[in-house]
């Protein structure tokens, strides 16, 4: 499996530096405060009454003003929705929190807590490329905070994220560094990170891999270490299920997994699933596989934060304390598929990050003469509409003709909506890329505003250019954009026009009417 650390990032900015707020010890803007504003929320999420977090924050929010208490608070209210598996309204909070982080600056550790975050939800709503990349500048951030106890939360964040996207290496690492970190701070944040819901994941896909004496050595770890007393209240379901599955594997233990796994004030729907699970490894564990297979025969696998294969694999085990091997054997088959189905997602990533590294490649390349920020834009790097006013000026100028097109993103809201405007960021910048690799030596690309690009194609004429139109509309719509934004398909609409000696204001309002026609008709 690649390193999510190898892996090209997005161009986003880096971390803002740490913004000149009163910093030492006893200050209310300082995480860990009893008057930290966060603090209130993330108990409350903590505690599994992820509704009263929710309701909390907002009253929080209607009377704060400060910029990093505004953002701590939008953190710890994203982490509550998340757990509530409210995915629809995260983007407008994820936004906010982001437009402050650029605005006004924020502490490593608080913009490490964003990608975490950010990532987790990407990865829910099946964006891995947006995942990884807040993944990366995540820890970017963090690395920054060294052994600071304000990120010790951060830290847990981010390892969540590594966990459930199945980078389990790297969830266990960042989780014992914020082991470290948490040893040294208050009793609170050692029961934070005790975290076995990160082991437990990692211990499944060892036994779903056929690494079943490693998984066992994990589970027997958990069972033996830790107490409930020793977890936060929505941690204490994972040790139940370690204990259920570790009994499956044929471990014993001492404690009641049953009524570990009955979490109390559950508003998050994995809790359902979890408990379903783990009963069902429960009774694998004590022979009866026809109930425990009854149990998994309504199991959903896309429900479940212990992956896909999990659900199939606990079939095969009942099928083996039951005899049937032969079932057991064709379980086990469906679990190698779905294991590899997950590595062929993070291979094709990391080739379509190489694609995208390249592309960038280029077109820095291609713009590096508009290297001057007046003549640019920050996003795509492309010239901007200033600079496009100029060459199109200077072109007309000497008496030469072409053809000027207008290309607009199609459905583009949705993207900004459904996902957020870091994706739909992301998703300009490589249009603009795909559109650069695909123009013409001499043609010039310009971003014009918003989701809209101008292409200007020097001493063409409009016969000419509909070819090159086709190839570009054919350029996007061919970009695999499953990977960043999935269910929301990215294409664009052209219409162009013959400059002819006009200036930019009256062929541009011609070739954006022609392409709002083009958008119109029906397909």
């Amino acid at each position: 499996m690649p390193d999510p650390t190898e892996l090209s990032a997005s161009s986003e900015p880096d971390a803002p530096d740490e913004p000149d707020e009163p910093d030492e010890p006893g200050h209310p803007n300082q995480p860990g405060h009893p008057d930290d504003p966060r603090l209130a929320v993330a108990r409350l999420n903590w505690a599994n009454r992820q509704a009263e977090a929710v309701t909390e924050a907002d009253r929080l929010l209607a009377g704060l003003t400060a910029p990093q208490e505004v953002l701590a608070v939008q953190l710890a209210k994203v982490s509550a929705l998340l757990n509530m598996d409210r995915l629809r309204d995260c983007p407008p909070i994820i936004d906010a929190a982001w437009a402050i982080i650029q605005e006004h600056g924020a502490r490593p550790a608080d913009v490490g807590e964003f990608h975490a975050l950010a990532a987790f939800f990407a990865y829910r709503k099946g964006s891995l490329e947006r995942c990884v990349t807040d993944l990366v500048r995540g820890a970017q951030a963090l690395e920054a905070t060294t052994n600071d106890q304000r990120a010790v939360r951060p830290w847990i964040s981010m390892a969540v994220t590594y966990s459930l996207v199945g980078f389990h290496r790297h969830a266990v690492a960042t989780q014992r560094h914020a082991e470290d970190i948490a040893r040294f701070g208050s009793a609170e944040d050692r029961r934070l990170t005790a975290h076995p819901e990160i082991r437990v994941r990692q211990a499944v896909f060892l036994d779903q891999r056929g690494e079943t004496g490693s998984a066992k050595a994990v589970l027997g770890d958990l069972v033996d270490r830790l107490r409930a007393e020793d977890l936060i209240a929505m941690e204490i379901p994972y040790l139940g299920y370690a204990m259920a599955r570790y009994a499956a594997l044929g471990g014993s233990y001492e404690g009641d997994a049953r009524l570990l796994l009955r979490l109390e004030n559950a508003e998050f729907p994995e809790s359902v699933e979890l408990a379903r699970l783990g009963e069902a490894a429960m009774l694998i564990a004590e022979g009866d596989s026809k109930k425990a297979l009854e149990l998994l025969g309504d199991a959903r696998t896309s429900q479940t934060r212990l992956g896909r294969a999990e659900v199939p694999r606990l079939r095969a085990l009942a099928h083996i304390a039951a005899g049937d091997h032969a079932a057991a054997h064709a379980a086990d088959r469906e679990v190698t598929y779905l294991l590899a189905r997950a590595s062929d997602q993070v291979y094709d990533l990391f080739v379509d990050g190489i694609t995208a590294r390249l592309d960038f490649d280029e077109l820095r390349r291609n713009i590096g003469r508009y290297a001057d920020e007046a003549q640019t834009d920050p996003l795509t790097g492309l010239p901007n509409r200033r600079h496009l006013e100029r060459y199109v000026g200077e072109l007309t100028g000497r008496g030469r003709g072409g053809v000027l097109g207008v290309a607009d993103l199609d459905g583009f809201k949705e993207v900004n909506t459904v996902h957020g405007h870091l994706v739909g960021d992301e998703v300009l910048q490589q249009v603009a890329a795909v559109l650069s690799r695909t123009l013409r030596g001499d043609d010039f690309l310009a971003r014009y505003g918003g989701d809209e690009f101008v292409i200007v194609l020097p001493g063409a004429a409009l016969a000419e250019s509909q070819e090159v139109v086709t190839r570009l509309t054919a350029a996007v719509a061919a970009h695999d954009w499953s990977g960043l934004a999935p269910g929301t398909p990215v294409s664009v609409t052209m219409g162009v026009t013959a400059l002819a000696g006009r200036g930019l204001a009256e062929a541009f309002r011609e070739a954006d009417l022609l392409m709002l026609e083009a958008k119109n008709q029906p397909a």
